[in-house]
């Protein structure tokens, strides 16, 4: 399987700190950048300061913040064989594009079919419509499940309450049902995740998990994806149906 090849090899550096949502402070060859950040949300609980981070290099010599973070490691930054936690989640619907037009995700969807991006249905847009099948991938980074070392700072978590945009698409997608043949919500992580689990409930749960579970009901599939991310590439690891 063709992997996702990066333009050009990600830059490492180390983050200094998170300065906002949008920008972390790094330090890469003995100099200081402001770089951005491409996810508003928490990554897990963790306290970024310290962390190793690969970076991709914008070719746009007039962009304010010539760097973006791609990817967090739990790693020393003095070890040589890191393993990667890629935090970019639009950079996971590219990926998602590659491996669905190179016959990646043939066990899911087949093999074959047209793949057009960013469809509307109802009041929603939809990252990928594949052949006759709606399919919407979210890349959760709110926890993560990964042994943390004890040399990792961690934060105390807050109550995570932001489901909406979850919610309306799942009830999208079980709506198409009626004029489509499937519908798939395709969770992804970035790094190598056993199976998704909900570890920590939303304050809305209850709510969430019956809308979740009429959804299924009426046919909606879920599905994960894993993804192996270094300096060079992005491989799909491995994929399947999941219960959520």
């Amino acid at each position: 399987m063709t992997a996702f090849r990066f333009a050009e090899p990600l830059c490492e550096g180390i983050i200094e700190k998170r300065k906002s949502q949008f920008t972390m402070v790094i330090q890469y060859e003995g100099q200081t950048y402001n770089a951005h950040c491409p996810t508003t949300g928490r990554v897990g609980n963790l306290d970024l300061s310290g962390r190793p981070c690969l970076m991709s290099k914008s070719s746009d010599p007039k962009r304010k913040m010539p760097f973006t973070v791609e990817a967090v490691s739990l790693n020393r930054p003095e070890d040589t064989d890191k393993s990667w936690i890629g935090i970019n989640q639009n950079a996971a619907n590219r990926y998602v594009e590659h491996f669905l037009t190179n016959g990646g995700f043939a066990d899911m969807v087949g093999t074959g079919n047209e793949v057009h991006r960013e469809q509307f249905l109802g009041i929603s847009k939809l990252d990928f419509l594949v052949g006759n099948t709606y399919l919407e991938v979210k890349t959760p980074l709110q926890h993560l499940q990964l042994d943390i070392p004890d040399y990792v700072k961690t934060k105390k978590q807050t109550p995570f309450s932001s489901t909406d945009r979850m919610v309306k698409h799942f009830q999208e997608l079980a709506g198409s049902l009626a004029e489509h043949q499937r519908a798939i919500l395709l969770t992804c992580f970035i790094y190598d995740n056993p199976g998704f689990q909900v570890i920590e409930r939303s304050t809305n749960y209850d709510e969430v998990r019956q809308i979740v579970d009429d959804c299924v009901a009426k046919g909606v599939e879920t599905w994960q994806a894993n993804f192996k991310l270094t300096p060079t590439e992005v491989a799909l690891e491995k994929y399947f149906p999941i219960r959520l």
